[in-house]
């Protein structure tokens, strides 16, 4: 479905080569400081482990203490894959718990929480809106080096506009995503929207969930402006850089979300095989 769309020159690497937060939507600004509320604290356990409780549901003891989320809920996966992975990131905290850093827990929070209060017609509505605002959409006369950069980057067929009133999306168009979209559950989609969040660009997000894009190409597209910015007048010293490199880690944060809170038995084959390889 997604290569009718967007066509793509040359097959891209993996997904998960390993952040910026440009957050325009107002129910991921709540979600975000929501989930982000403590930012640092002392580490308060030794060790951290995984269970299976009720339902097949997988969950995460810090020592012998269950965790919660921050809406007070027990803090359960769907999958086992899912379980290690968050796990993983307590475990790899250390004097200090970096909650920033977290991004597997935090999303697992705002799934099992819910914050805004929504369900996933109303999610995959929140991201279409993306579509009127998509980075890949909007494209510049001028200055002539950045034309060519966007030019030589951009292979979408979904309308592009130079003009501040940005580009008309056919309809069509409009439900070939949301029929796509619709195939995601709502863990995945939660995963998705945060993707979609940080690179301002369904496109590119869909890009890389579905493999097309890597990581780094994906957040490069993103940042095609500032890129040129940089090249035309300089990096501030270390400043661009380290948003370059935040910018990566969410997003492929966001996009192995999408891909562990789906079908787990594929997911941890997947993992196994690539381990293997």
């Amino acid at each position: 479905m997604f290569r009718s769309i967007v066509r793509l020159q040359s097959q891209f690497g993996n997904i998960l080569s390993p952040n910026k937060v440009c957050p325009r939507s107002p129910h991921f600004r709540f979600a975000f400081k929501y989930s982000s509320a403590i930012t640092e604290r002392k580490r308060f356990y030794q060790d951290v482990s995984i269970s299976q409780g009720e339902g097949g549901l997988y969950e995460i003891n810090l020592d012998r203490k269950k965790l919660k989320t921050p809406g007070g809920k027990l803090f359960t996966v769907p999958n086992e894959v899912l379980a290690i992975a968050v796990a993983t990131e307590w475990d790899a905290q250390r004097d200090t718990l970096k909650f920033y850093t977290m991004h597997l827990t935090t999303l697992c929070n705002t799934a099992l929480d819910n914050p805004t209060q929504r369900n996933k017609e109303q999610m995959i509505n929140a991201a279409l809106k993306f579509l009127e605002t998509d980075t890949v959409c909007y494209r510049v006369d001028e200055p002539h080096g950045l034309v060519e950069l966007q030019k030589n980057e951009y292979y979408v067929t979904i309308g592009s506009s130079s003009s501040i009133l940005g580009p008309e999306i056919p309809e069509a168009t409009k439900d070939t995503f949301r029929q796509h979209l619709n195939s995601y559950n709502f863990w995945s989609l939660t995963g998705l929207e945060f993707v979609i969040t940080q690179l301002k660009s369904v496109v590119l997000s869909m890009g890389i969930v579905d493999r097309h894009l890597s990581v780094e190409q994906a957040v490069l597209l993103s940042r095609l402006e500032e890129e040129y910015q940089i090249q035309h007048w300089g990096n501030v010293e270390w400043a661009h850089d380290y948003d370059m490199y935040e910018l990566r880690a969410r997003t492929a944060a966001g996009a192995l979300f999408v891909h562990l809170s789906s079908e787990s038995s594929n997911v941890k084959r997947k993992l196994l095989q690539d381990r293997e390889g």
